[in-house]
């Protein structure tokens, strides 16, 4: 069982609009290109799928407000800076980087399992 933290989720995201940009993803499990083949761990070997078809529950279950929902998109989906997303949606380019940095706490929390708490990642990675 995979383990979605905020980076991996990051990684993932674009996937949920874009689905020619899993092509572009490279499977963490997967050897380098220049490695020798050898034996696959047939355990791990199909987690990027399982992980797009993840990240695109968690986008559509997640609790996420309309705002977060909003931030998420024009970063991930329209690759967008937070200063031109925040002039869209009317809000400072912090107020967007808050939003983006709660939405992905939120559905890597959901994908886990987990109740959000603001400082989830941090907090699921001490002791």
């Amino acid at each position: 069982m995979t383990t979605y933290d905020r980076r991996l989720v990051e990684h993932l995201l674009p996937a949920v609009w874009d689905v020619e940009a899993a092509y572009g993803i490279r499977n963490p499990q997967a050897p380098d290109a220049d490695m020798p083949k050898g034996t696959v761990d047939r355990k791990a070997a199909g987690t990027l799928f399982a992980h797009l078809a993840d990240i695109r529950r968690g986008w559509a279950a997640a609790p996420l407000s309309l705002g977060e929902r909003q931030a998420l998109v024009l970063r991930y989906g329209a690759d967008l800076p937070d200063d031109e997303s925040g002039v869209l949606q009317g809000v400072t380019d912090r107020a967007v980087r808050y939003r983006c940095e709660r939405g992905v706490g939120k559905i890597a929390a959901h994908l886990n399992g987990l109740e959000y708490v603001d400082g989830y990642q941090e907090a699921a990675t001490v002791g």
